[in-house]
């Protein structure tokens, strides 16, 4: 069944919300408005979102905020490697007063979920998150526990510090809708950043701007902007492209495409059109992209990066021109 068409009023009624969001965080977290963005555009695709920065940059303060800003219930897990895999997605213990086996839900059960230094645990314990993040279920006992809606997992990962880590497996990293970086603040943020927290935190002061019900209107809504047959051959091209490069060892699957599908979609909605354009594409082709490709070996050595890679073929594959 096909979702109602999106008019010009949806698409001015999500801008406007998005907006609304995004100044609130920025009240907490400052000069990060286009992750801020990319964050509202994995939620409204019902995606998820892995952070790779160093540490002390605001990666659990963003998640905090965005959390917040939206009302929505959070929790965060601190992987390790003695983490177990029921330490995230709960038990069920035996109540000895009422004489049964109850379930004790996980931090996992939560509508913002941050797993920090996702590649600390065992792969064990990261597979825990498997099922959660693409069933929105988790299955204790043989029992299967529906998760909350929506549903958002931001993971972390340090890039430099890699002693004793396990590298996230290309089924979890396929996973995650887009991969961000939030990136050190330029002289005049950091000053402000200065001045906003000389007196206290402004993250306890945060009220909700949004509500989860809007948000999941939202997330039904978005679907049904308009993709013109023009713009989706172009974005089926650009992904096609990462399997037929040379310099491409593995390229993005069919999971990647339907991926920056439906980000390309919430991306216009959120910027107030009710259609997607090329740029969109270009856009989010790094973010969407660029965790789902491996290049090979002589390419990292010349210097070149995964994003540096999909950027030039998202510019070299021909993008329709309007009439």
């Amino acid at each position: 069944m096909n979702p109602p068409p999106f008019s010009d009023a949806d698409a001015r009624w999500v801008a406007d919300k998005a907006a609304a969001v995004v100044a609130n965080v920025a009240r907490a977290v400052v000069g990060k408005e286009q992750v801020t963005e990319l964050l509202l555009v994995a939620l409204l695709s019902d995606g998820h979102v892995l952070i790779e920065d160093v540490p002390g940059i605001g990666k659990t303060t963003l998640a905090k905020a965005l959390a917040r800003s939206l009302g929505l219930s959070f929790s965060r897990i601190q992987f390790t490697p003695d983490l177990l895999p029921s330490d995230v997605t709960g038990i069920n213990f035996f109540n000895q007063r009422t004489q049964a086996f109850e379930f004790r839900p996980g931090p996992v059960m939560s509508q913002i979920v941050l797993a920090d230094e996702i590649n600390r645990a065992t792969p064990r314990t990261q597979s825990a998150l498997l099922e959660a993040m693409q069933e929105r279920q988790v299955t204790v006992d043989r029992d299967t526990y529906p998760l909350p809606r929506p549903f958002l997992v931001l993971a972390t990962q340090n890039p430099i510090e890699l002693e004793g880590t396990f590298p996230l497996p290309e089924a979890q990293l396929d996973r995650f809708l887009m991969q961000v970086s939030l990136g050190y603040p330029s002289e005049a943020q950091e000053n402000d950043l200065l001045l906003r927290y000389q007196q206290a935190d402004p993250l306890p002061t945060l009220q909700p701007v949004l509500s989860a019900e809007e948000l999941l209107a939202m997330q039904a809504a978005v679907r049904g902007v308009h993709v013109e047959e023009s713009v989706r051959g172009y974005l089926v091209r650009v992904v096609r492209a990462t399997r037929e490069r040379p310099s491409v060892e593995l390229g993005v699957s069919p999971r990647g495409t339907l991926a920056l599908f439906r980000a390309c979609q919430a991306l216009a909605a959120v910027r107030g059109r009710a259609f997607v354009i090329p740029d969109d594409v270009k856009a989010l082709a790094p973010y969407v992209l660029t965790h789902r490709i491996h290049i090979s070996p002589q390419v990292r050595l010349r210097g070149r990066t995964p994003q540096e890679v999909v950027a030039q073929i998202a510019a070299e594959v021909p993008a329709p021109v309007a009439a």
